[in-house]
C-alpha cells in the first residue's frame, strides 16, 4: 500500500483547500448574519476584468465550502455550546446494528466538525454518533473535526496513509487521491440490494473509480434560483411558472430591475462567480445536452465547442445587454450576494440548499423555483455529492463495522434519530426532508455532478479567470474556452 503524499498529489491538494469554495455549488452554504453590508450597488465601481486568463497558482477562497464538503455550520442554527448532548437509547433495526462482530474503537473524520457541540454539525454528528454506540455498545466512536484549507485536507490525507482515520467525511474532490493510494475500500460487497434500491440511480456511478463505488453517497445538495418574494410583491411581478424558460427569466429579471424611490437600485439576478462555484453554469448547460465542462468520460475538455460558447455569451448578455446584474457581477463573493438577497436589494440568485436554512430562521420572505430551462427543453441544475468513505484496513471486522457506520449515517434512520441531520436533499430515496430543504429534493434527479477526478480542483480554477472574461466583456465565449482547452487538454492526457 502506497503512503507518500507527492509533490503533484500536495499540489493538487492545495488548490483544493484554496478553493474549499469547492463545490460551493454543492454544499450547503452559510448565510451571512454578521457581514458588513455591501456599499450600494450604485455606488460600486464596476470592477475591472482580471488581467490574467490562465488560473492563479492559488485561488483565494471567497466563497462558502465545498458542496462535498460539510455543509456550512450556521446552515442549522447551533445549539449552545453548554446544552447537553441527549442520552440515546437502542432502537434497534438493520441499519442501525451493525453485524460487524467488532469490538473496539473507530476513528471517525468529519469535515467541518467542532467538538463540544460548538457548531451545527458537531451537534448533528455527535447525536448520529450517539445513536449508533447505543445500538452498538461494544463499538466507541471518536470524532475528528478537520478544517476545509490546505492544512485540513493535508492533515486527513496523513491521517488516512497512517492507519489512524477508519472512516471520513471529505469533499469528493479529495477521494480520487486516496482512491488512487489503495487506502479506500470500496463499498460495493457492502451494499444489500436495499441500499441499491434505495440510493439514487447514477450516484453510486458518481463515486465510482473503475467501476468501483469508493464512497457511501450522503447528499446531493442541487442549485436552485432563490426568489425574493418580498421584491416580486413591491414591482407586482407575478412569479412564474416553476416550468419557465430561460427567456422567461430573462423577462423576469427585466422587471425586477429597478431604482426605489430612495435611490437604491434593486437587480433582478446576481450570481456567485468563484472557482469553486458552479451555481451559475446551469444557465448555460440548460442549451444542450453537450455543454459541460469536460467529457462525459472525464478525459477531455468540452467547454470549447460552438453550442458552448453560444450559450456563454448568452449568459454573458445578463450583465452586457440586458443590465439585471449588479456593477460587480462576476467579482461579488456568496456572503454579500447572501447579505443583498436579505436586504431586497437582489431579487434572484442560484444557490445550493444550505442557505436556505438560514434564511426561514431570519424569516426572510423566500422561494426556490428549478432553474429556467434553456434549450434543451429539459431542466438542468449542477452540484456535488457529499460521500462517507472508509480506510481500506486489513481488520475485516473492522472495515465491516465502519461500512455500518457509514450505512447508517447515510440513511432514513439518521435523519428520524436526529432532528435536522439532514442540510441538503439525502442520497436515498427514503429520505423524506422538511421544509425549506425539502424544496430541492425535486432537482436531484436534474442534477449534473461535477467530475469526481483529482485534477478538477486545478481545472476548475483555470475556467474560473476566463469565465470572468466573458462576463466583464473583455473575451468573447469561443476565444476564451479556445485559449485554456490546450492546458486543461494537457492535465486530463497526463492523468490518463
Amino acid at each position: 500500500m502506497k503512503q507518500k503524499l507527492t509533490r503533484r498529489k500536495f499540489i493538487t491538494l492545495a488548490a483544493t483547500g484554496a478553493a474549499a469554495a469547492t463545490l460551493a455549488a454543492c454544499a450547503p452554504a452559510a448565510t451571512p448574519t454578521a457581514a458588513p453590508a455591501p456599499a450600494k450597488p450604485t455606488d460600486a465601481p464596476k470592477p475591472a476584468a482580471p488581467a490574467a486568463t490562465t488560473a492563479p497558482a492559488a485561488p483565494a477562497a471567497t466563497a462558502a465550502p465545498a458542496a462535498t464538503a460539510a455543509p456550512a455550520a450556521t446552515a442549522v442554527p447551533a445549539a449552545p455550546t453548554q446544552a447537553p448532548a441527549p442520552v440515546m437509547t437502542a432502537k434497534g433495526g438493520d441499519i442501525r446494528k451493525s453485524k460487524s462482530g467488532f469490538k473496539g474503537t473507530l476513528q471517525y473524520w468529519v469535515l467541518g466538525y467542532q467538538p463540544q457541540r460548538a457548531n451545527a454539525t458537531g451537534r448533528l454528528m455527535d447525536d448520529a454518533v450517539a445513536q449508533f454506540m447505543a445500538d452498538n455498545p461494544d463499538i466507541k466512536v471518536e470524532v475528528t473535526g478537520y478544517t476545509g484549507d490546505q492544512a485540513g485536507f493535508t492533515k486527513l490525507t496523513q491521517s488516512v496513509q497512517g492507519g489512524s482515520a477508519d472512516i471520513f467525511r471529505l469533499p469528493s474532490d479529495i477521494l480520487p487521491l486516496l482512491v488512487r493510494d489503495d487506502l479506500v475500500a470500496p463499498v460495493d460487497s457492502f451494499l444489500t440490494d436495499a441500499d441499491k434500491a434505495d440510493i439514487y440511480p447514477g450516484l453510486l456511478k458518481a463515486v465510482s473509480i473503475k467501476d468501483k463505488a469508493y464512497a457511501w453517497p450522503l447528499w446531493v445538495p442541487p442549485v436552485g434560483m432563490y426568489l425574493n418574494l418580498d421584491v416580486f410583491k413591491e414591482k407586482g411581478v407575478d412569479l412564474p411558472p416553476k416550468t419557465w424558460t430561460y427567456d422567461q427569466f430573462v423577462d423576469v429579471a427585466k422587471k425586477l430591475t429597478f431604482t426605489r424611490a430612495s435611490g437604491e437600485k434593486v437587480y433582478g439576478f446576481t450570481a456567485g462567480i468563484d472557482p469553486g462555484l458552479v451555481n451559475a453554469w446551469p444557465l448555460f448547460m440548460g442549451d444542450d445536452p453537450s455543454i459541460l465542462p469536460l467529457t462525459p468520460d472525464n478525459k477531455k475538455f468540452a467547454f470549447d465547442t460552438p453550442v458552448a460558447a453560444a450559450a456563454l455569451d448568452k449568459f454573458a448578455a445578463l450583465a452586457l445587454t440586458h443590465k439585471v446584474t449588479p456593477p460587480d457581477f462576476g467579482a461579488q463573493n456568496i456572503a454579500d450576494i447572501g447579505t443583498g438577497f436579505k436586504k431586497g436589494v437582489f431579487a434572484m440568485y442560484p444557490e445550493p440548499s444550505g442557505a436556505s436554512s438560514g434564511y426561514k430562521a431570519d424569516k426572510i420572505n423566500f422561494d426556490v423555483w428549478p432553474m429556467p430551462i434553456g434549450k434543451s427543453g429539459k431542466p438542468v441544475t449542477a452540484g456535488g455529492i457529499g460521500l462517507i468513505s472508509v480506510y481500506a484496513g486489513k481488520d475485516k471486522a473492522k472495515v465491516q463495522a465502519a461500512m455500518d457506520l457509514g450505512r447508517y449515517l447515510t440513511s432514513k434512520e439518521v435523519g428520524d434519530d436526529v432532528a435536522g441531520f439532514y442540510l441538503a436533499p439525502g442520497a436515498r430515496k427514503s429520505i423524506k426532508l422538511t421544509d425549506p430543504i425539502n424544496k430541492f429534493d425535486p432537482f436531484v434527479d436534474s442534477c449534473y455532478i461535477t467530475p469526481i477526478i483529482a485534477d478538477w480542483p486545478a481545472i476548475r480554477t483555470i475556467i474560473h479567470p476566463k469565465l470572468q472574461n466573458v462576463i466583464f466583456g473583455k473575451e468573447k465565449a469561443a476565444d476564451a474556452m479556445k485559449a485554456i482547452a490546450p492546458e486543461i487538454n494537457k492535465i486530463l492526457d497526463a492523468a490518463k
